[in-house]
């Protein structure tokens, strides 16, 4: 029996205790080990002062943070030292936006045809289009469809007041679309509204409104593949051409540009409809590159002269306007149009007729805006008097261009 006993215990590991208050803890049960308080580290002064620098990277152990600061409130010396350390950090920290940079694809393009130059190149008018409609699509190839029915309202100005059209973002891409095909048309190329009964609508708002009234369902997000192939053809089309087409004649309805000017027309659109559409989904959106936004106030301050003349046969202009009309090719009177930053530069404005000649020796007032703001006071986003504008000399004439590069604006 005895035997069988001990067999018994080497087959049976021994049983460990728990834990257990004693007579000598009074019966309380023993401390948790993590509810005691961690004890300080006692460092010598050489050692907290070369743990600076870790301190300062926020790489130190929670106790040695805790020995540095304590000891930095009673040591002057090791406290600038500190505060030195912790100030070239926040410079090798800079905040930086996640968002690309604006000019990474332009960038990066001129880089490559520098090394390459393209088989067939697209002439530079036809640039700042390219450019505008990319940008543009890399904005919308995240959206979901919650974005792509988001409201936006197009604004314009007309006469000598705002108007507005509230639409969607899928709506804004149709407007594009529709409008874009003034210049496929011109080209031979596919019309988008593909109905024999738009042949009459030229305007821009009035082949938008055909377009939205063509379709049995609001405009969504399936329009973007539509639009983004008739950008494509437009760029390879023009490019195929060697450029020859520039002076192709593009009706807008009640006016005509050379294609040139109407693909700048055409990219201005696109930069200012992002914006739009960027504004109603909450997300930023920058200007287009300098040479881009340059050649596009140039269109706008080329047509400012033709603009002045319709307003003034409409009895849209100053009183006075009237009263110094000008042979064609001769100088007049002249405002001096400077635009400041990106894009910037000068322009002599003729006031007196479309075809004058704008002439320094000849100026009767100065205007000074900013490129991006004279840009959306010609958008029609800015109101005439709402513009930010530098102004010096005749008050009328001054007037008169405001309203006319906001009437530059349409749907």
């Amino acid at each position: 029996m005895a035997g069988n006993g001990r067999g018994g215990d080497r087959e049976r590991p021994p049983r460990i205790p728990m834990p257990r208050a004693s007579v000598e803890d009074s019966g309380l049960p023993l401390p948790r080990l993590d509810d005691l308080p961690p004890v300080p580290l006692v460092l010598p002064h050489d050692v907290l002062k070369s743990l600076l620098g870790a301190w300062a990277l926020a790489a130190c152990s929670a106790a040695e943070t805790a020995a540095v600061e304590e000891h930095l409130g009673t040591c002057g010396a090791c406290a600038e030292e500190a505060l030195r350390l912790r100030g070239a950090v926040g410079l090798l920290h800079q905040p930086e936006s996640l968002d690309l940079d604006p000019t990474l694809r332009t960038r990066v393009l001129d880089g490559c045809l520098d090394r390459r130059p393209p088989r067939i190149p697209v002439p530079g008018w036809a640039a700042p289009y390219d450019a505008e409609s990319a940008r543009l699509d890399a904005l919308l190839q995240d959206f979901g469809d919650a974005e792509w029915h988001a409201p936006v309202r197009l604004r314009w100005f007309e006469g000598n007041g705002t108007m507005s059209r509230r639409t969607t973002v899928a709506g804004v891409i149709a407007h594009l679309l529709s409008v874009d095909g003034l210049v496929a048309v011109a080209l031979g190329l596919e019309d988008p509204l593909g109905d024999p009964e738009a042949e009459g609508a030229r305007g821009s708002a009035a082949r938008t409104e055909a377009f939205w009234r063509a379709s049995r369902f609001p405009p969504t997000r399936s329009v973007r593949v539509p639009w983004r192939e008739q950008s494509h053809h437009l760029v390879r089309t023009v490019s195929f051409t060697g450029g020859s087409t520039g002076a192709l004649a593009v009706p807008y309805g009640d006016f005509t540009l050379p294609l040139h000017d109407a693909m700048l027309d055409r990219a201005f659109e696109c930069w200012v409809h992002a914006e739009d559409i960027a504004e109603a989904v909450d997300y930023p959106y920058e200007p287009p590159a300098p040479r881009h936004l340059n050649r596009m106030i140039d269109l706008a301050a080329r047509m400012l002269p033709a603009v002045l003349a319709a307003r003034r046969r409409e009895g849209l202009a100053a009183p006075g306007a009237a009263r110094h009309l000008v042979p064609a090719g001769t100088p007049g009177r002249t405002l001096r149009l400077e635009i400041e930053g990106s894009g910037g530069g000068e322009w002599l404005i003729p006031l007196d007729s479309p075809g004058a000649a704008g002439s320094a020796d000849h100026e009767v007032a100065h205007v000074a805006l900013d490129g991006v703001e004279f840009c959306r006071l010609a958008a029609g986003h800015v109101s005439p008097q709402e513009a930010a504008a530098g102004q010096g000399g005749d008050r009328e004439a001054i007037r008169d261009v405001l309203f006319a590069a906001a009437s530059l604006s349409r749907m």
